[in-house]
């Protein structure tokens, strides 16, 4: 989402123009929106020059990259469930969550961070939009909207707008996250919010068993949640993706999963939406790909932020990831690996 995967709206598909006539924030810069494969839309920020879902479908991404390896089923009879949406967005994956709790639904804390209220405004504007959620659901992507969150018995939500990196501090400090929805843009084009430092705070963040979720399967990222502490599990291909190594990342804290009725048990290696890092994604981790984003101030613009590793991988000492990516494709063309699709 907002990604690698799909960098431009494609070709003719652009249904309309949406400048920055709201009087709100215009930190995304022009908003163009799109339909994506599975019948939803999607917006393309011209500012970032990336989309924020791929082409394969919004919702289809939403539900396959958060909602299953969220598996809420965890949290049936009651468990109260906290969650904190990075980068709201239009809300797919907020809507999908909560659209997928379980019966009986638990007692929802939810938080988000967003810089931008457009999209979600010109999201809830789109009646394609509307109508895949139930009424429930969207009277909470509306109360979002108009009144930055909603409290009703047993379930509130609270939307913090601004620099991410300035409002998760906002959060009481007590707070624990059972799931993270991670969903920035692309490291390579924000990367403030791939960075060490703000990865590290978001895994202080969760609860022992917590899941942090995100589409990115950069080695940089990867590495900074591994030495933040977490587990990492490996992402299938959404449907109606391109076959690849991985299409996301699960990282767990404290190598424990919560299951409704039980106390942690053992990660499992492989779930139904999840499987372990193959030795290639390993290897990954040690290349020069797998030098971290760094923003010790958590202060710090893109440029300046990008040009630090820059200048960190050409001292780093770490292979290159060019020799990584064409060891792995030999191995590839002998049968090793199947149908894979190496990057950095």
């Amino acid at each position: 989402m907002k990604r690698q995967l799909c960098l431009i709206p494609p070709s003719g598909t652009t249904l309309h123009d949406c400048t920055a006539d709201s009087g709100h924030s215009t930190d995304l810069g022009e908003l163009q929106a799109f339909p994506t494969a599975d019948g939803s839309f999607s917006l393309h920020s011209v500012h970032f020059g990336e989309a924020f879902h791929n082409s394969a479908g919004a919702l289809n991404e939403a539900r396959a990259k958060f909602v299953g390896p969220a598996e809420l089923d965890r949290f049936r009879g009651g468990e109260p469930l906290r969650i904190l949406d990075v980068c709201l967005g239009l809300g797919y994956n907020t809507a999908a969550v909560l659209g997928a709790l379980p019966t009986p639904a638990p007692a929802v804390r939810w938080w988000g961070l967003e810089m931008d209220r457009r999209p979600l405004e010109i999201a809830l504007a789109q009646p394609s939009f509307q109508a895949l959620w139930s009424d429930a659901v969207l009277q909470k992507l509306v109360a979002i909207r108009d009144q930055g969150g909603w409290s009703t018995p047993g379930n509130e939500g609270q939307q913090l707008w601004g620099d991410a990196r300035r409002m998760l501090s906002s959060i009481p400090e007590a707070v624990r996250f059972d799931l993270i929805l991670h969903d920035a843009f692309s490291p390579q084009r924000c990367p403030e919010l791939w960075s060490e430092e703000f990865l590290g705070a978001l895994a202080q963040r969760l609860a022992p068993g917590g899941r942090l979720l995100t589409y990115s399967r950069a080695a940089a990222i990867r590495g900074s949640l591994k030495r933040a502490g977490l587990a990492l599990r490996s992402l299938p291909a959404a449907p109606g993706e391109r076959t690849g190594w991985s299409s996301g990342t699960v990282a767990i804290k404290g190598g424990a999963i919560k299951r409704a009725h039980h106390a942690c048990e053992p990660l499992e290696q492989a779930g139904v939406t999840w499987r372990p890092l193959s030795t290639m994604e390993q290897e990954h981790l040690l290349t020069r790909a797998a030098v971290p984003f760094r923003d010790p101030d958590q202060r710090d613009l893109a440029p300046v932020i990008l040009e630090r590793r820059q200048q960190e991988q050409l001292h780093c000492g770490l292979e290159a990831t060019n020799s990584w990516q064409r060891r792995w494709r030999a191995a590839d063309a002998n049968g090793g690996i199947g149908s894979t699709k190496l990057s950095r």
